[in-house]
């Protein structure tokens, strides 16, 4: 298997058939497994995932019984990911599937791709969504003492090499932030490239909704960012 990419799921059933025949469109190789992870999800995701799943000979369905986080949904599917690339984006359908593929045509390219981390730079997004993340993109550059810029962009691909080299992964979305930040610390090679973000077709998010979610969201990623420093 070249790539596997993990998408969670929690609460996404109306996105669910959106992802598979969005990626059914793309993938024209059998070598690219798309997992999903059912992410605790108490709507009827799992019945969507039995009926569909079958239908599409890359996708496959890793359950998380009661939902831990974000970052444990990913972790969870990347253990199960038989890829030499494996990676993760979001099941909201904000990034589209197809930068998943051009991550991996950019990483297969690079003279070295076991030392690289490929990770998208959100396009087109609200005044306001953009001013949030170039607030923490620039506390988190300056307090961790490297350039860590839209740490929460989607797609990140990267060799599993890196993954299997790493340990306490974070249960929610200071993943984002903990990989980016191993993989700079490594030395590996961050290559950026451009991906817009539109607004979602279906849903709405988990936990961004309102001023409240978002100071939430900083305290977390700020005690998170004390105690990596702290402990690396």
């Amino acid at each position: 298997m070249k790539l596997s990419i993990i998408v969670p799921c929690y609460n996404e059933e109306k996105n669910i058939p959106v992802i598979l025949e969005k990626f059914n469109e793309i993938i024209k190789r059998d070598d690219i497994e798309v997992i999903l992870v059912d992410n605790g999800s108490t709507d009827n995701s799992q019945n969507v995932f039995n009926k569909l799943t079958p239908n599409y000979s890359f996708a496959k369905v890793v359950k998380v019984k009661v939902n831990e986080g974000y970052g444990f949904g990913i972790y969870s599917g990347l253990k199960e990911a038989s890829g030499e690339f494996i990676g993760y984006t979001h099941a909201d359908m904000q990034t589209d599937p197809t930068d998943v593929l051009k991550s991996l045509e950019i990483i297969v390219k690079q003279v070295n791709p076991k030392n690289c981390y490929v990770k998208g730079d959100r396009k087109g997004r609200p005044f306001f969504d953009q001013f949030f993340t170039s607030g923490m993109s620039l506390f988190e550059s300056i307090y961790l003492g490297t350039k860590l810029w839209d740490i929460n962009a989607q797609p990140n691909i990267f060799h599993r090499s890196f993954f299997t080299g790493l340990d306490n992964f974070p249960k929610d979305f200071s993943l984002d932030l903990y990989l980016l930040y191993m993989a700079k610390k490594r030395g590996l090679k961050v290559i950026r490239f451009d991906v817009i973000f539109p607004p979602r077709i279906f849903g709405e998010s988990s936990w961004n909704k309102g001023l409240a979610s978002k100071w939430k969201f900083i305290k977390r990623t700020i005690e998170f960012s004390v105690k990596l420093k702290r402990e690396l």
